[in-house]
């Protein structure tokens, strides 16, 4: 088998490498390098990758892989710093590469002569203050509506710029419109520092006045606004958003953790200052060593780049805390303590940021698939990669009209409607033939990919039979194409079609790789399907609209359009449709009348 013997031939060569420290640069066939490493023992490192009992995400990894080569060092901690150093240059597929997750919102009072109230998710240090950060998106922004309707500041960007005359959101209320001059600098900061107290959780003298003003309102009989500050109170009572996190020790503190499943990790930052949570950040990406090592790159990389240092950072892993103290040194240039959380609150903040990186890995488990299937799916058809990238074709036509072909994409065993295709078969001129138009769409598909050096799918399904399979594998191989696999799964009893077997492969009905191949063949008969129906739709609106007198192809594509179905049509009216289209009434009267007769017999 060529997997064999492309891991013998690894497994020889690792066996030559140095049994010192140093890192390892592991290369495809393209001799691109996919994954650098750090080892204590070279050889016995990289050969771990390579023989044993070695799971799904290790399994991933080595077979993208072709050639190793090492680098030796003095020393673990220079093998860490060279890592670090080789990473940030090469930018490697498979190591963490710092893709941001999720930061949560804030809310900025920026610092203006005039200043604004917004929403955030960067924290800028221009003196502008900040508020939260909250897990809650959709209460920040009752918050925001909230001030807007109680304190109207400035809308406008930037820095504030004289008017003749206010904007339209002075005269709805939203804008004290101070670049009219409607308002003093004194007058409008005055209403800054009640956003300030409100924002800070001070709504005691707020909910008073609010209440002043509501009973004056309902005495003088000015029940709708009465009602509105009624409303008001209630909002001011139930968006208050108190600080999730905090204590007052003056030491600025990160604590970072990170989570790990098979080659998925996150990574959970918080950012306490001045006795409060300022701002919590996750990073995504992906890593084939383990938690203590993936952790020690990545703060290696997150803070090279930093653009201020805290004097402490609690790690959820890592023995070595003097090495990492020592790196980030070297990096930065500044003495940042890292720490291990044992006991009291720091343990207890620490749970807390492993929580947020937890939760984040979930949601990638279940956005990236089923890899155990798709393992197996490599497994039982031989195939020299993981099928991490599955495109599936299927024809729809009738009677030799309409004929379209769809193609559809999986990714990790999950559909990517982004990069499904829609295309018309051109070559057939009104005959039946899907083997020529699998041939047709195969070829347009797979030379575009090929003359724009698009990435190729890891595994080729058709919706059909051994004779559709073949005549696919003529267009790869005419493509140069001659390792890209390709297979058939029929309908009938789900057999799976191989271009050189001389029989169809069949699955138990359990099995989750077979799963797989019927989700995907199924996907592209319904987006066939649905392709071919929507064309034939159209065709019938076309012909029933240009059957009206005085409707020609010019008015017939105005009328679809302007009301995009014929149903919106009837339901317009013979008037709307005059006005909108500019057609005679009596014309558009006409059109009603055989719309109401069409769907009276449907």
């Amino acid at each position: 088998m060529e997997q064999e013997q492309k891991l013998r031939q690894l497994r020889s060569k690792a066996e030559e490498l140095p049994r010192t420290s140093g890192v390892y640069l592991m290369k495809d066939d393209a001799g691109k390098i996919v994954y650098i490493g750090k080892a204590k023992n070279l050889q016995k490192r990289v050969l771990s990758y390579l023989t044993g009992s070695r799971d799904i995400k290790t399994r991933m990894l080595v077979s993208k892989i072709s050639s190793v080569e090492s680098i030796v060092t003095s020393n673990e901690y220079e093998a860490l710093l060279l890592e670090n150093n080789l990473i940030k240059k090469w930018k490697p597929h498979y190591n963490i590469n710092l893709k941001d997750g999720k930061s949560y919102p804030v809310i900025r009072i920026t610092n203006e002569a005039y200043p604004r109230v917004i929403r955030t998710r960067r924290v800028i240090r221009d003196g502008s203050e900040y508020f939260g950060p909250f897990a809650d998106v959709t209460k920040v922004d009752m918050y925001l509506e909230l001030i807007e309707k109680l304190y109207p500041l400035r809308k406008c960007r930037g820095p504030m710029k004289s008017r003749y005359a206010p904007c339209l959101y002075y005269h709805i209320g939203r804008c004290s419109a101070p670049c009219a001059g409607k308002i003093s600098r004194e007058e409008y900061l005055a209403i800054v520092e009640k956003v300030r107290q409100l924002l800070k959780g001070n709504t005691k003298d707020l909910l008073r006045s609010l209440r002043e003003q509501m009973q004056a309102a309902a005495a003088q009989k000015r029940f709708e606004e009465a009602a509105e500050l009624r409303d008001a109170m209630a909002a001011v009572e139930s968006s208050h958003l108190p600080q999730e996190v905090q204590d007052f020790l003056q030491p600025t503190r990160d604590y970072v953790a990170c989570v790990m499943r098979q080659h998925i990790i996150s990574f959970s930052v918080f950012h306490m200052r001045e006795g409060k949570v300022t701002d919590r950040q996750l990073h995504r990406g992906e890593s084939f060593g383990d938690e203590e090592e993936a952790l020690a790159s990545f703060l290696g990389q997150y803070y090279r780049d930093a653009d201020e240092f805290p004097e402490i950072v609690f790690v959820s892993h890592g023995s070595d805390t003097e090495m990492l103290e020592h790196l980030l040194k070297d990096l930065t240039g500044r003495k940042i303590s890292v720490r291990n959380p044992k006991q009291g609150k720091h343990l207890r903040i620490m749970k807390m940021v492993l929580e947020n990186a937890s939760m984040d890995v979930k949601r990638r488990e279940k956005a990236e698939g089923n890899l155990p299937a798709l393992e197996e799916l490599q497994k039982v058809l031989q195939l020299p990669s993981l099928p991490v990238r599955i495109e599936g074709f299927d024809i729809s036509q009738l009677s030799g009209k309409y004929p379209v072909a769809s193609m559809v994409s999986f990714l990790n065993g999950r559909p990517k409607n982004s990069e499904y295709r829609k295309f018309h078969v051109k070559s057939l001129h009104g005959r039946v033939d899907d083997y020529e138009s699998l041939r047709e769409v195969t070829a347009r598909r797979y030379t575009r990919l090929v003359n724009e050096k698009l990435p190729l799918p890891d595994l080729v399904l058709i919706d059909g039979g051994k004779g559709q399979v073949q005549a696919v594998r003529e267009i790869l191989l005419a493509l140069g194409l001659k390792t890209l696999p390709v297979i058939g799964l029929a309908k009938e009893y789900d057999e799976i079609h191989l271009p050189d077997a001389s029989s169809p492969l069949r699955l138990p009905e359990n099995s989750e790789a077979l799963k797989i191949l019927q989700a995907v063949r199924d996907e592209t008969h319904r987006f066939a399907v649905t392709f071919h129906k929507s064309l034939r739709e159209q065709d019938t609106s076309f012909s029933l609209l240009e059957s009206v007198p005085g409707i020609g192809p010019g008015r017939s594509t105005k009328l679809m359009t302007t009301f995009g179905s014929l149903e919106n049509i009837a339901e317009a009216g013979a008037e709307e449709l005059s006005r909108q289209t500019g057609m005679p009434e009596h014309t558009a009267e006409h059109v009603i009348e055989k719309l109401n007769s069409y769907f009276s017999q449907r």
